[in-house]
């Protein structure tokens, strides 16, 4: 437990799609990192109090600067994981230094509610015990998660690993269908669908014959409806497929 794993992410189609979750080691390096900026952004701040203060001869008494110092430090930091969370696609400093994001169950970007909770649950994984409970979770649960990612719904994922690079893969236009894949509009295709259609078209060859057939009318059915003009009489689902990936 706690090891990089593989999370599977289900399509609308039915295709799993797996990738490579962030491990406790390479999660605590990329707070580690972030702690750094926080607290260089805070004593950065108190360096301006002060000096504003000596500037102006203005006494500042001690239940002010406590309040100052008591709602400067949560806002900056609740304030730094959530601004850059959402405005980065679900990195900080410290996640992209560790090749790490955070994405939502289902692989979609982070918006601003999936952040907020994090960071805010934040406050229990790492501000209580020093991260004891963030450890914890990470270790226990199947996808590597803390309890604000089991909360918001989200993973952190690898981005950057020791595997090599996937190539890239072209498909060819089956014989006889080339003329119909020339004419073939795909502009309403989602990169979702088209990741569904390159997904099975890889794995199909590995595939039993039954639930090879039923995968790919199931993943057809619904491009055949959208996707113009239709397929011509007796063309089977896969060649079908294999046209649109063409």
């Amino acid at each position: 437990m706690g090891q990089p794993g593989s999370a599977r992410m289900v399509t609308p189609e039915a295709v799993a799609l797996e990738f490579q979750t962030a491990n406790v080691g390479s999660r605590i390096l990329a707070y580690v990192i972030d702690m750094a900026v926080v607290v260089a952004g805070i004593f950065a701040g108190l360096f301006v109090v002060a000096l504003l203060g000596q500037a102006t001869d203005v006494v500042v008494p001690d239940w002010v600067a406590i309040t100052i110092v008591l709602v400067l430090l949560p806002s900056w930091w609740l304030g730094y994981f959530i601004a850059f969370e959402t405005l980065w696609r679900g990195r900080t400093l410290g996640k992209a230094a560790l090749g790490l994001r955070v994405v939502t169950t289902e692989g979609a970007p982070v918006r601003f509610r999936h952040a907020a909770i994090r960071a805010l649950l934040g406050l229990v994984d790492f501000a209580i015990a020093s991260g004891f409970f963030a450890v914890i979770f990470i270790l226990l649960t199947r996808d590597n998660q803390r309890l604000g990612d089991l909360v918001a719904g989200t993973l952190v994922l690898r981005e950057r690993s020791g595997l090599a690079a996937p190539a890239p893969v072209s498909f060819a236009a089956p014989a006889g269908l080339e003329a119909y894949t020339a004419t073939l509009d795909t502009s309403r295709l989602t990169i979702e669908e088209y990741q569904a259609v390159r997904t099975y078209l890889l794995r199909a060859a590995s595939l039993p014959p039954g639930p090879r057939a039923a995968l790919a009318l199931q993943l057809a059915d619904p491009l055949v409806a959208r996707l113009r003009p239709p397929p011509p009489p007796g063309i089977s689902p896969e060649q079908f497929l294999r046209c649109v990936a063409a």
